[in-house]
């Protein structure tokens, strides 16, 4: 981050000012922050420096401005180890989230209150970085938690997969059910040609039987007949 310092002197009785760019601290926070009256928030803060980090370099200020008239409060404060607010709003509530050494400078917020509204400024600085902007997050405590557009979003999307899925699957039932019953009346109809084939050879061979009974039959009057005759001696 670059920052800027401006410079004033006076040479021949006339002032003169300059601007001298120094390099300074990157803080990286969210524009805004929404949670549930009496949950547990995270406000995230990162940070960049150009100097190693260490705990002992490192000092970390969240300072509280409410969203209307009010004056600024200490939230917390952090220099090689946590200082939680002993008095105001926020005792008991804010507690160190972050770590230093992957310079991280997040804090938490224990069951929040909708006194807790407002915009919280994020000031990091690690020696000999001491100049840069600080991170800002704006904080809505609400009693039900909005529905973002990238939800509304998300849910159509959603909706939409979960229809496709739904007739994807009514589809499938369908083509599965209607297989079966083509398989169903398939075998029906082989199982009624069998029973179909079986009767006619039933039937043939029945008709075979009596055929063969009435020739016996007739074979056995000729046999009877010829006994007669050649017993008979009036025959000759």
């Amino acid at each position: 981050m670059v920052g800027a310092r401006r410079l004033t002197r006076w040479v021949n009785g006339e002032k003169e000012e300059s601007v001298l760019r120094v390099v300074g601290m990157e803080v990286f926070t969210s524009n805004e922050v929404e949670a549930l009256n009496g949950t547990e928030v995270r406000l995230k803060c990162t940070f960049k420096s150009k100097h190693p980090v260490s705990h002992s370099s490192v000092a970390v200020s969240w300072i509280f401005r409410p969203l209307g008239q009010g004056a600024e409060e200490s939230v917390f404060y952090y220099q090689e180890m946590a200082y939680p607010p002993t008095e105001g709003r926020f005792k008991g509530h804010a507690v160190w989230s972050g770590d230093i050494l992957r310079q991280d400078a997040s804090i938490s917020l224990h069951e929040v209150r909708f006194t807790f509204n407002g915009t919280y400024t994020c000031q990091v600085r690690n020696l000999p970085d001491v100049h840069g902007i600080n991170g800002e997050v704006t904080l809505r405590v609400v009693h039900k938690v909005s529905i973002s557009d990238i939800g509304i979003l998300a849910a159509a999307i959603g909706g939409t997969i979960a229809i496709v899925l739904v007739l994807l699957g009514l589809f499938m039932v369908f083509k599965y059910c209607n297989r079966h019953a083509n398989t169903d009346m398939e075998l029906q109809g082989k199982k009624l040609q069998e029973t179909r084939e079986l009767q006619e050879r039933e039937l043939q061979v029945r008709v075979l039987q009596e055929r063969e009974l009435q020739a016996n039959i007739l074979l056995e009057k000729k046999l009877k007949a010829s006994e007669k005759e050649c017993k008979d001696p009036t025959v000759w």
